[in-house]
C-alpha cells in the first residue's frame, strides 16, 4: 500500500476523513515530511472493552472503600479552584 503525502493544512482540515481511511499518511509542511498518521484497524473495540472493564474495577474498589464518585469530584474541583487562586495569587 502506497503512503499518501499530505499537508499539515490539508490533513487537519480533513481530519476526520483521514481517521476513517486505513492508509498511512505522511504528514508534509512546505514539502517536508514532519510526521505520519497511521491509523489503528480493529482496535476500538478492545480499547473499548479496556475501557469498560476498568471502570467496572474503579467503582468495585470505591464501593469497597465507602467512597462516594461525586465526592471525589467535588474534592478535585476545589483542589483545582485553590490551585487557580495560588497562581493568580502568584503572578500578582
Amino acid at each position: 500500500m502506497e503512503m499518501m503525502k499530505v499537508g499539515i493544512r490539508e490533513f487537519r482540515a480533513d481530519l476526520a476523513d483521514y481517521i476513517a481511511s486505513s492508509r498511512p499518511i505522511a504528514v508534509t509542511r512546505h514539502g517536508q515530511t514532519v510526521g505520519y498518521f497511521i491509523p489503528s484497524e480493529g482496535r476500538e473495540e478492545g480499547d473499548l472493552a479496556a475501557l469498560q472493564k476498568a471502570n467496572q474495577a474503579l467503582g468495585q474498589l470505591l464501593s469497597e472503600h465507602g467512597i462516594d464518585a461525586e465526592e471525589i469530584v467535588s474534592e478535585f474541583k476545589a483542589a483545582r479552584k485553590q490551585a487557580g487562586a495560588r497562581r493568580k495569587a502568584g503572578a500578582a
